[in-house]
């Protein structure tokens, strides 16, 4: 959930002017279906590469003003019609909640024609349509974005497999955030961590920049340099971080023994299926190596397939339900627990979550709490978990839209809200450094956790382990 907007009556109309770090910069009120106004920063208006320099935008330039209010206004009027259900065969006829939204492309309209006729200087209209379009996709949602005809060219043309930066990311506050770093990566080697902000990445604002786009600029070839500004609480200013990408391989799930080898601990970096296979080896290898309780350490896990995620929630579940998709035209899809898939069914477990514990291994968590099959220690989570689609336009550009948000067991939507912890445990600044000499592993392959001289004890990890021995086998 994005808390950086502020609420204001339904036809409320605002305008700010400038950025206390920047030049004055110009900027364009989006008014949403939801009834909030966000300010949208549109760039510097000489800024040449801010605009698309061909096609039907480069055109509106040289339009009379009232043509231009007209296209503007009808360009926006098809992109609400993903939202309001007009196809091609005519306009359906607005249900009630439509209504709103309707009433606002009249407001939207005659800011617009305040914008062209009373505003300072004749401001870029491509570039103000680029802004709204951009915040009303990001007003719904972290994971929607508007990408223009430009950047859905590149986007559509991208094949992956390109080097890394090692950075999981999503919005929050208008900004790039990073949601977790993988370990050992270029990023963590910089010393970024999650919770930080990437106000900008090689120079480009990051709130003027769609998600989509922002992981795309995130890869580059092999030795590429990556330049971010990090905002942090401790600094006035960004700093400015460099990095070289690289091809990174995510190491296998971490194991250790504790308490006399009766607890397993298990870390996967990434629920793909290569880790959740591993972890499922591990598992059914228990009772031959004498484990009879289990440790999963989701912290910073990010990554992954929801599907793996659901298998990995059955491999410890043998009945109730995993997780519920659904979306106001989608149809709802339940995951229940198959019991002929279940490993573990009765072995006691703890699950460690932080505020990097996203998507796929938030459903987990949830998942396994909710059915009241493990207790969770941590943080609450960061809150990631929708199925997106792709609408092209007719212009080129595109939406990629949220149409569906996955639900754990007790109902609660896992992008609005994470997973709150039975037992809430602050990380410290150095998680995971060390635990106690009387909690270190038995045997590790390979260790997890590696007792440094002076490094702050992992105070989630010490109160897991107690939980668990406390639990009868």
């Amino acid at each position: 959930m994005e808390t950086g907007y502020r609420n204001y009556r339904e036809e409320t109309v605002s305008i700010e002017g400038r950025d206390s770090r920047r030049a004055p910069r110009r900027y364009m009120i989006w008014l949403s279906g939801c009834g909030r106004v966000r300010p949208i920063p549109t760039g510097d208006w000489g800024d040449p590469g801010f605009v698309n320099q061909t096609g039907p935008v480069e055109m509106l330039r040289n339009m009379p003003k009232i043509p231009k209010i007209l296209l503007l206004a009808v360009s926006v009027a098809l992109v609400l019609t993903v939202f309001l259900g007009v196809n091609s065969s005519g306009v359906s006829a607005a249900a009630p909640g439509q209504d709103g939204a309707y009433n606002q492309m009249k407001v939207y309209s005659e800011v617009l024609h305040h914008i062209q006729t009373d505003y300072v200087t004749d401001p870029n209209i491509p570039a103000v349509t680029n802004g709204a379009l951009r915040g009303l996709l990001e007003s719904l949602d972290a994971d929607s974005s508007y990408l223009s005809p430009e950047d859905y060219k590149i986007y559509k043309a991208d094949r992956g497999g390109k080097a890394q930066a090692g950075i999981n990311v999503s919005k929050r506050y208008g900004y790039a955030t990073v949601v977790s770093v993988v370990s050992g990566g270029p990023a963590d080697k910089a010393g970024l961590v999650d919770g930080d902000i990437l106000e900008a990445i090689e120079g480009q604002d990051t709130r003027d920049i769609s998600l989509a786009m922002i992981r795309l600029m995130l890869e580059g070839a092999p030795g590429s340099t990556l330049t971010v500004g990090v905002v942090r609480s401790s600094r006035s200013e960004p700093d400015k971080i460099s990095m070289t990408r690289s091809l990174t391989v995510e190491p296998p799930v971490g194991e250790a023994l504790y308490d006399d080898a009766s607890i397993l601990y298990l870390k996967p970096e990434i629920l793909d299926r290569d880790h959740v296979n591993e972890v499922e080896s591990k598992l059914k290898g228990m009772q031959k190596a004498g484990n009879r309780k289990v440790l999963l350490d989701l912290r910073d896990v990010a990554a992954g397939d929801m599907a793996e995620a659901v298998r990995l929630a059955n491999f410890l579940l043998k009945s109730g339900t995993i997780a519920t998709l659904e979306g106001q035209r989608f149809p709802k899809q339940v995951f229940t627990a198959d019991p002929a898939k279940t490993i573990q069914a009765t072995a006691p477990v703890v699950v460690l979550v932080n505020r990097g514990t996203a998507g796929p291994a938030e459903l987990v968590a949830a998942a396994l709490e909710d059915n009241k099959r493990a207790e969770v220690v941590g943080e609450r989570t960061f809150g990631e978990g929708t199925q997106q689609k792709t609408f092209e336009l007719a212009d080129g550009a595109a939406l990629i839209l949220s149409v569906a948000k996955y639900e754990s067991p007790s109902g609660k939507i896992i992008q609005d809200e994470g997973v709150t912890p039975d037992v809430l445990v602050a990380s410290g600044p150095d998680e995971g450094a060390g635990v106690d000499e009387e909690e270190a592993p038995v045997t590790a392959a390979p260790a997890p956790v590696v007792k440094k001289p002076g490094a702050q004890v992992d105070e989630p990890l010490t109160k897991a382990l107690e939980l668990l021995k406390a639990k009868p086998a």
